[in-house]
């Protein structure tokens, strides 16, 4: 919206001209969703903690989370709040890719309102049914990938490129459809799962997008791609505002999600991050790197999935607990070493997929 707006108040002032640039634009967006919220966040805790909206916590987790019970979630409506605020006064909406991901974002988001609603109003700590709560994932997940594949003009778009290699682009087809719904659906169940301590799955989401913000901006641009060798997919370098945006309504949150936490985000946050983060990486065709850098949130996920798979065919457990931070904080280590420890690892596995980017 404020582009438009600075666009017509050059004819007054040249001065506005410096809003049309991408990076001051993402710059604008970062400091704006960050603002929001810090500013709107003490008066979410206070609504939801007057409203009783606290998290209702597993009785066969830790014993030390018992003591978590009643702090107000849902907190990821203020994430959600800040980001597509942020993104409407800053992006350029004439481009597809900004509404595809604020569509996955919200969409997501109202299924995690809904799962957290059932939580917290109904007392019950398992929400929604998980077989719906797939559906409907699944239902916004395949209509997101269907629309790319049929949005495609380029060969670029819907092929898979393998980082490291400089030549290596897998023409997918169809199968882009599949992959695109692994990465959104995958993605946001994978950061669900990292949200068990607190701080723990935000700042990650951060730094990945901090990180996808870098890249999309390397992508979007004809010189820079064909100088490292990347992909160019045209109009993706606007997504560095949506990314700026949702590093900075991450950090905003932090501030009041840090151990001990004052506010939880609650599905409604973690479903709708994990989704933004799988189609960004998508949309600039870096899956691969995404993986690489969501390492926590992909080892998160593993974690479960072997637990699960060795109880039914052994009937023994390989962790104590599941998803593997709870398995550390069973062996004693403390929830803010936990936290920290994974935080490090991911500020390490960003590091090696921005690398990629050169050593091809």
């Amino acid at each position: 919206m404020l582009l438009w707006l600075t666009h017509y108040l050059e004819q007054y002032n040249n001065g506005f001209q410096v809003f049309q640039y991408l990076t001051v634009r993402a710059i604008m967006g970062v400091l704006t969703a960050l603002c929001l919220s810090l500013l709107i966040g003490p008066a979410v805790i206070r609504r939801l903690t007057n409203q009783k909206i606290g998290q209702v916590v597993r009785e066969d987790g830790p014993q030390t989370h018992l003591s978590k019970a009643g702090t107000p979630t849902m907190g990821g409506a203020l994430i959600l709040m800040s980001i597509l605020a942020s993104s409407l006064l800053w992006s350029d909406l004439k481009n597809h890719y900004v509404w595809v991901v604020m569509l996955v974002t919200a969409g997501f988001g109202a299924i995690g309102w809904v799962d957290d609603y059932r939580k917290v109003f109904e007392r019950n700590p398992k929400g929604l049914p998980a077989k719906w709560k797939y559906f409907w994932q699944s239902v916004l997940g395949l209509a997101t990938a269907v629309y790319l594949y049929t949005a495609a003009v380029a060969p670029a778009e819907t092929q898979l490129f393998v980082p490291f290699f400089k030549n290596i682009a897998i023409h997918l087809g169809v199968f882009y459809v599949l992959l695109t719904y692994f990465m959104v659906v995958g993605f946001s169940n994978a950061v669900n799962l990292t949200d068990g301590l607190d701080g723990l799955a935000i700042l990650p989401s951060v730094m990945v997008a901090a990180a996808l913000a870098i890249i999309a901006y390397l992508t979007g641009n004809s010189a820079f791609s064909a100088y490292l060798n990347i992909p160019y997919i045209a109009g993706t370098g606007e997504l560095v505002v949506y990314c700026s945006a949702l590093a900075g309504a991450g950090l905003g949150f932090l501030w009041f999600n840090t151990y001990p936490a004052q506010i939880f985000m609650g599905d409604v946050g973690a479903l709708a991050l994990g989704a933004a983060l799988g189609v960004i990486a998508v949309m600039i065709r870096n899956e691969i790197v995404l993986i690489i850098m969501g390492g926590v949130f992909v080892m998160e996920t593993v974690s479960v999935m072997l637990q699960v798979a060795s109880f039914k065919l052994t009937g023994k457990r390989i962790f104590r607990m599941a998803p593997i931070h709870h398995h550390f904080e069973l062996k004693g280590w403390p929830e803010p070493r936990v936290i920290v420890r994974f935080w490090i690892i991911t500020i390490i596995l960003v590091l090696i997929g921005l690398g990629t980017l050169k050593f091809r």
